[in-house]
């Protein structure tokens, strides 16, 4: 099945529904795809995610044929405590008000339900344009569900990022850096940690898939009606 021009970089795995997989940093991961399906709503494109030759992975919100479409990806290995790092390009501090970067953890059923279980490094002004461009947040690891968030300014001076969680069964410790940094202590901008029991809300204890996706908030098309592109160039699981 070609798609968008990148067959071989995308693996059909089943049919009905169809399920795409490909390899990034030394991972399995699947692709989402297909109308309707959260967050957003959005409709969701295997063609806007893809591995180029130098290895690093694409995501792209499109507009093809009237219709916006998102990007996800989520690993097939559930990964637990260790040092969470992804190595980014973009501008993500002048995404536009709609658009969404989410780096996080997420529980499949057998962990726990939506609003449960969640760790998350997430780029977005959620829609206003004076909104804070950027938030940490954990959903809780028991019942009833809850969260805790971190918002926080972004002012970069060059679109290479490195954003990071450390995550151990007593707290959960983030950090953003400017440029690809192997490490936590160089070039930081950013940095909350989240201890057990902060307002209720209890550091997840399960093991969960890694995601990376490029989405829009509640659906909504964005305020500049432009297609956004960006580039992962790794993701590194450090277990404690």
């Amino acid at each position: 099945m070609a798609l968008g021009g990148r067959v071989g970089q995308l693996a059909m795995l089943s049919a009905l529904p169809l399920v795409f997989s490909l390899s990034f940093s030394g991972r399995e991961w699947t692709v989402k795809n297909g109308d309707g399906m959260g967050p957003g709503p959005n409709s969701w494109s295997a063609s806007n995610v893809w591995v180029d030759d130098l290895g690093h992975l694409h995501l792209k919100i499109s507009h093809v044929n009237g219709r916006w479409q998102c990007a996800e990806v989520s690993s097939v290995e559930k990964l637990g405590f260790g040092r969470y790092q992804w190595f980014v390009d973009g501008a993500i501090d002048k995404l536009d008000p709609v658009v969404v970067l989410g780096l996080f953890n997420y529980p499949g059923s057998s962990v726990g339900p939506d609003g449960t279980n969640e760790i998350d490094i997430e780029y977005s002004r959620w829609s206003d344009p004076n909104g804070k461009p950027a938030s940490y947040t954990v959903h809780t690891g028991s019942l009833p569900p809850a969260s805790i968030t971190h918002q926080f300014d972004v002012s970069l001076s060059g679109t290479f990022t490195t954003q990071s969680f450390v995550w151990s069964g007593t707290q959960i410790a983030f950090s953003a850096q400017h440029g690809h940094q192997d490490n936590n202590s160089n070039n930081i901008y950013s940095q909350w940690t989240f201890t057990d029991g902060t307002n209720g809300v209890r550091v997840p204890q399960h093991e969960e898939s890694v995601f990376m996706n490029l989405w829009l908030n509640k659906g909504q098309t964005p305020f500049n009606n432009q297609e956004v592109e960006i580039v992962i160039y790794a993701f590194k699981f450090t277990p404690l």
